[in-house]
Protein backbone atom coordinates (compact mmCIF):
# COMPACT_ATOMS: atom_id res chain seq x y z
CA UNK A 1 0.00 0.00 0.00
CA UNK A 2 2.84 2.26 1.19
CA UNK A 3 5.62 1.03 -1.33
CA UNK A 4 8.68 0.68 0.33
CA UNK A 5 7.39 1.80 3.85
CA UNK A 6 7.22 -0.50 6.50
CA UNK A 7 5.37 -0.80 9.39
CA UNK A 8 7.80 0.54 11.73
CA UNK A 9 8.56 3.63 9.47
CA UNK A 10 4.86 4.77 9.59
CA UNK A 11 4.49 4.14 13.18
CA UNK A 12 7.13 6.72 13.44
CA UNK A 13 5.73 9.48 10.56
CA UNK A 14 2.21 9.29 12.90
CA UNK A 15 4.26 9.99 16.09
CA UNK A 16 6.02 12.90 14.52
CA UNK A 17 2.78 14.41 12.48
CA UNK A 18 1.23 14.18 16.30
CA UNK A 19 3.90 16.00 18.19
CA UNK A 20 3.93 18.37 15.06
CA UNK A 21 -0.24 19.01 14.60
CA UNK A 22 -0.98 17.77 18.00
CA UNK A 23 -4.25 15.70 18.04
CA UNK A 24 -7.15 18.09 17.29
CA UNK A 25 -5.09 19.18 13.85
CA UNK A 26 -4.09 15.88 12.99
CA UNK A 27 -7.46 13.97 11.01
CA UNK A 28 -8.24 17.70 9.45
CA UNK A 29 -4.76 17.49 8.37
CA UNK A 30 -4.79 13.74 7.36
CA UNK A 31 -8.10 14.49 5.32
CA UNK A 32 -6.07 17.44 3.79
CA UNK A 33 -3.56 15.34 2.92
CA UNK A 34 -5.81 12.25 1.09
CA UNK A 35 -7.71 14.46 -0.95
CA UNK A 36 -3.88 16.13 -1.96
CA UNK A 37 -3.27 12.04 -3.02
CA UNK A 38 -6.77 11.69 -4.80
CA UNK A 39 -6.64 15.13 -6.76
CA UNK A 40 -3.17 14.11 -7.65
CA UNK A 41 -4.04 10.32 -8.87
CA UNK A 42 -6.94 11.34 -10.80
CA UNK A 43 -4.60 14.13 -12.61
CA UNK A 44 -2.33 11.86 -13.11
CA UNK A 45 -4.37 9.18 -14.87
CA UNK A 46 -6.07 11.95 -17.48
CA UNK A 47 -2.68 12.95 -18.17
CA UNK A 48 -1.95 8.82 -19.27
CA UNK A 49 -5.31 8.81 -21.01
CA UNK A 50 -3.89 11.86 -23.08
CA UNK A 51 -0.87 10.29 -23.66
CA UNK A 52 -2.22 6.97 -24.83
CA UNK A 53 -5.40 8.84 -26.91
CA UNK A 54 -2.44 11.34 -28.76
CA UNK A 55 -0.19 7.90 -29.24
CA UNK A 56 -2.86 6.01 -30.87
CA UNK A 57 -4.31 8.83 -32.39
CA UNK A 58 -0.54 9.36 -34.30
CA UNK A 59 -0.76 5.39 -35.54
CA UNK A 60 -3.91 5.86 -37.35
CA UNK A 61 -2.52 8.80 -38.87
CA UNK A 62 0.37 6.69 -40.00
CA UNK A 63 -1.69 3.82 -41.28
CA UNK A 64 -3.95 6.41 -43.11
CA UNK A 65 -0.76 8.11 -45.14
CA UNK A 66 0.14 4.25 -45.76
CA UNK A 67 -2.84 3.75 -47.33
CA UNK A 68 -3.07 6.91 -49.17
CA UNK A 69 0.51 6.48 -50.31
CA UNK A 70 -0.34 2.94 -51.76
CA UNK A 71 -3.62 4.09 -52.92
CA UNK A 72 -1.61 6.53 -54.99
CA UNK A 73 1.15 3.80 -56.01
CA UNK A 74 -1.26 1.40 -57.00
CA UNK A 75 -3.77 4.12 -58.99
CA UNK A 76 -7.44 4.92 -57.97
CA UNK A 77 -10.49 2.65 -57.19
CA UNK A 78 -12.84 2.67 -59.79
CA UNK A 79 -15.79 5.19 -58.97
CA UNK A 80 -18.84 3.25 -57.86
CA UNK A 81 -20.40 3.74 -61.24
CA UNK A 82 -18.06 2.10 -62.95
CA UNK A 83 -18.52 -1.89 -63.51
CA UNK A 84 -15.08 -3.24 -62.06
CA UNK A 85 -14.86 -5.90 -64.68
CA UNK A 86 -15.01 -3.98 -68.04
CA UNK A 87 -11.56 -3.87 -68.88
CA UNK A 88 -9.98 -1.49 -71.57
CA UNK A 89 -10.75 -2.18 -75.52
CA UNK A 90 -6.97 -3.19 -75.98
CA UNK A 91 -7.62 -5.92 -73.11
CA UNK A 92 -10.62 -7.47 -74.78
CA UNK A 93 -8.91 -7.78 -77.89
CA UNK A 94 -5.52 -9.20 -77.18
CA UNK A 95 -7.82 -12.24 -74.46
CA UNK A 96 -9.03 -12.87 -78.35
CA UNK A 97 -7.31 -15.73 -79.83
CA UNK A 98 -5.15 -14.86 -83.00
CA UNK A 99 -6.25 -16.35 -86.14
CA UNK A 100 -5.37 -16.76 -89.77
CA UNK A 101 -9.26 -16.50 -90.63
CA UNK A 102 -11.88 -13.32 -90.77
CA UNK A 103 -13.53 -13.24 -87.84
CA UNK A 104 -17.71 -12.58 -88.81
CA UNK A 105 -19.76 -11.65 -86.17
CA UNK A 106 -23.08 -13.63 -86.77
CA UNK A 107 -25.78 -15.26 -84.99
CA UNK A 108 -27.32 -18.57 -86.29
CA UNK A 109 -30.36 -16.46 -87.35
CA UNK A 110 -27.87 -14.86 -89.67
CA UNK A 111 -26.23 -17.63 -90.85
CA UNK A 112 -29.36 -19.19 -92.30
CA UNK A 113 -30.05 -16.17 -94.34
CA UNK A 114 -26.85 -16.42 -95.88
CA UNK A 115 -26.71 -19.98 -96.69
CA UNK A 116 -30.02 -19.75 -98.86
Amino acid sequence: MFGSIGFQELIIILSIALLIFGPKKLPEVGRSIGKALREFRRTSDEIKEKIEEEIQAEEFREIKKDIEQTVDITGSYPAATENPYDFPDESKSEALPDTDEPHEDTTPHEQGKKDS
